[in-house]
């Protein structure tokens, strides 16, 4: 779903969706100059031949440039460098909160979205890409169609070799295009990527916020709100009469998420033992995540923002929880009663989860070499997606395609509440370079490596 830990407004695209907890918008800035060498005004007339639209080429200060336009009415942007090699990254974002902009970084070996993926593969000569989708929210659908229309755009351009990235939920659109356009990428990378299932993912999130409704009931720490699960909490998207006044509005209702669940952890952090401590215990031990703010801060305001979204993207409700049993050996039998007679209930339609599976549901088939990076412990996507790709390759005697790299989670500031928490996608650029040169490496020599990715805290190694 930085590879980046936190990222503004695009949410676990390879940036942490932790990200959502920022409460600022960054600005973008593009080192450029104004006068074009010939060959670089070439390119954009070459780029306008190709069917591209829209098409704005700005040089770089360091003599490269970029080019900005569009294919079909959606906006990419593309870095080259001086040194440009011929080969390309292409990189696919994650989720981004319902209502966000949909354009993509105008220079993204600059303002990067990936944590410093794409900024390290232009230092080396690539050229490096992404595309916009046809919408916020969950958006797997239109992004496999965007990226794989920019993947041809590129060919058109003279691009034989190109890499595809993306992680969260950039990650599925990975895997939703090596195993379906097997001939588009020489090689692959997917970072703390959703690369098994929504159904999984999208149960967890209900699961955390049923539990967070139950326990924190007739609390200061209850969400605002809507209480049905099948609906969201609050919508991020604002009136169109609210005009510039949208991006505050947008991060207002997700501050209005994150606080309550801030102060809970807060009043446990000065209580340790006591109510709220507790209630954070039986949420954690019940849903199988860790006890810590950003595992539930950052799922549950997901879900709580894009619930609605996310019925509309699938058709209806993928996950059923009518029948399911919550307990814990931390609840007592008349508790585990209790909570399974009062908490709420959602159930699944056939159509939706089809489409679900469809976009996407991972086969563990595909031919490319794959590299996947996962944290340990990760606050939004769980270490069981990673198992369950897996599990799959080894069930299709495929693990061969795939070198599945497990690094430590990483522990930083959730800007905005005061409190640290793990990060989704926590990954350093450094740990993000030794798997590009790893899949690299592979693709041109044949030979899986091995590689040892940087630790991100070495001064705590024995």
């Amino acid at each position: 779903m930085s590879m980046k830990p936190y990222s503004g407004r695009r949410i676990g695209a390879f940036a942490a969706m932790a990200c959502v907890v920022i409460l600022s918008v960054s600005g973008c800035s593009t080192p450029a100059h104004d006068t074009l060498l010939p060959a670089q005004a070439a390119f954009a007339e070459r780029a306008a031949a190709q069917r591209a639209t829209d098409v704005r080429v700005k040089a770089r200060d360091d003599l490269g440039f970029i080019l900005n336009a569009r294919l079909e009415g959606d906006h990419f942007a593309m870095a080259v460098p001086a040194n440009w090699n011929g080969h390309a990254l292409v990189y696919a974002h994650g989720y981004s909160v319902p209502g966000s902009p949909i354009a993509v970084s105008e220079d993204p070996a600059d303002k990067d979205p990936s944590g410093g993926l794409m900024k390290g593969a232009y230092a080396q000569g690539f050229a490096v890409a992404h595309s916009d989708y046809d919408k916020a929210g969950v958006g797997v659908e239109t992004a496999v169609e965007n990226t794989l229309r920019l993947r041809d755009f590129l060919g058109r351009m003279g691009v034989k070799d190109a890499y595809l990235a993306g992680g969260s939920m950039g990650g599925n659109i990975v895997m939703a295009i090596i195993e379906t356009e097997p001939a588009a990428f020489k090689g692959a990378l997917s970072g703390c990527g959703l690369v098994d299932n929504w159904t999984d993912e999208i149960g967890l999130l209900i699961d955390l916020r049923a539990l967070y409704n139950y326990y924190t009931d007739g609390t200061k720490y209850a969400l605002p709100g809507e209480l049905d699960l099948n609906r969201s909490a609050l919508s991020p998207i604002a009136p169109d009469a609210m005009g510039f006044l949208k991006d505050p509005f947008r991060i207002w209702q997700m501050k209005r998420i994150a606080d309550p669940i801030a102060a809970l952890f807060k009043a446990a952090r000065d209580k340790p033992g006591g109510q709220e401590a507790q209630i954070i215990e039986k949420i954690a031990s019940i849903a199988g995540v860790s006890a810590e703010p950003a595992s539930l801060i950052v799922p549950i305001m997901t879900v709580s923002l894009g619930m609605d979204d996310m019925n509309a993207t699938f058709g209806g409700g993928i996950y059923d929880n009518s029948d399911r049993v919550y307990a814990s050996h931390l609840l007592s039998d008349e508790e585990v009663a209790n909570l399974n007679r009062d908490i709420g209930r959602v159930s699944a339609n056939p159509a939706a989860v089809a489409y679900a599976d469809r976009w996407y549901r991972s086969t563990g088939r595909f031919s490319v070499p794959l590299v996947a990076i996962h944290n340990r412990i990760d606050s939004l996507v769980p270490f069981s997606q990673f198992e369950g790709l897996i599990r799959k390759t080894e069930g299709a005697s495929n693990a061969d395609h795939l070198l599945a790299l497990t690094v430590p989670e990483i522990n930083m500031p959730l800007a905005g509440t005061g409190l640290d928490g793990l990060a989704h996608c926590g990954f350093t650029p450094a740990q993000l370079e030794a798997a590009f040169d790893a899949l690299e490496t592979w693709t041109t020599t044949g030979q899986r490596p091995t590689p040892v990715l940087p630790d991100p805290n070495p001064a705590s190694a024995p």
